[in-house]
């Protein structure tokens, strides 16, 4: 049985038909990523699951009708925004322990979520001091407060540099190894690469493929052996990134907000590792055709 269910799909907001006709299922323990451009739907989507838009078609979250039987099928979704505004006044510990007492739990269950994304030594830090990636680790252990079987994430990792980035896909990746079931919206395909098993790929509000990140590469880079990897380092660490890569025999030059290194497929990460390794500061990267 699947644990998402949506069949038939339309949101509209006025005259403007946002979702058309759309209908998939993810089972349990799957990853699924949204994919395509701005305006494609991917959020329209999730809050439709959420129960937060009013929709047409059926939504259904292990059986639960999202539209009838809205409250107990919410206790089975933890969801995580792009950006989660929170009370900067209080700790890390209140908040989790605020949101906590929302769902009716107790406080233990709490500081347990803190402690699986690797925040239990923050407790009495003002939630307003945190970085970027620590604040969204906050937002993941509010979404798994109750233990839900299905994350829900709307390009989670979007505002975070690469060391943020990489720190909580670790988070997600050992996640859907417990046996969540995710489905998450994304524009960088390397977590598509990374996290997903299927694709849903959406395209003026409409499910144009249900595929897989295998096919989705063949779509994007089509007979490519090489990608344009773009990075971006503070201007102090250009030059030495630039020498450090071409020493290895990399073939880079420079941009208006780093370096772009040509690279074989099969090794796309290497240039972040090595830089990393020698200590230079990779703040974000997109991959290009």
């Amino acid at each position: 049985m699947a644990l998402l269910t949506i069949e038939h799909l339309t949101k509209r907001f006025g005259t403007v038909t946002v979702l058309q006709d759309i209908s998939c299922t993810v089972a349990p323990g799957e990853s699924v990523a949204l994919w395509g451009p701005n305006g494609a739907g991917k959020t329209t989507l999730l809050r439709c699951v959420l129960g937060v838009l009013p929709f047409e078609g059926t939504i259904r979250i292990d059986g639960l009708d999202v539209r009838r039987q809205g409250k107990q099928a919410r206790r089975l979704v933890g969801f995580v925004p792009q950006e989660v505004t929170f009370y900067p006044t209080l700790t890390v510990g209140e908040t989790a322990a605020f949101f906590a007492r929302l769902r009716g739990l107790e406080p233990d269950e709490a500081r347990r979520r803190l402690a699986q994304v690797a925040l239990e030594d923050r407790l009495d830090q003002p939630v307003r001091t945190l970085s970027g990636g620590q604040r969204q680790r906050l937002a993941l252990a509010l979404a798994l407060l109750g233990d839900p079987p299905l994350l829900l994430l709307d390009e989670p990792t979007a505002s975070l540099d690469v060391r943020s980035r990489a720190e909580f896909m670790t988070h997600l990746q050992t996640l859907l190894e417990q046996g969540k079931t995710l489905l998450f919206s994304t524009h960088r395909f390397e977590e598509v690469e990374h996290l997903a098993r299927r694709v849903l790929l959406l395209e003026n509000g409409r499910l144009e493929a249900d595929t897989t990140p295998g096919e989705l590469a063949r779509r994007l880079f089509p007979e490519t052996t090489h990608y344009r990897l773009r990075l971006h380092l503070p201007e102090p660490q250009r030059p030495g990134a630039l020498q450090e890569l071409r020493a290895h025999g990399f073939e880079v030059w420079m941009n208006g907000h780093g370096l772009e290194v040509r690279v074989p497929a099969d090794e796309k990460a290497a240039p972040l590792l090595l830089l990393s390794r020698a200590g230079f500061e990779v703040t974000d990267f997109e991959l290009h055709a």
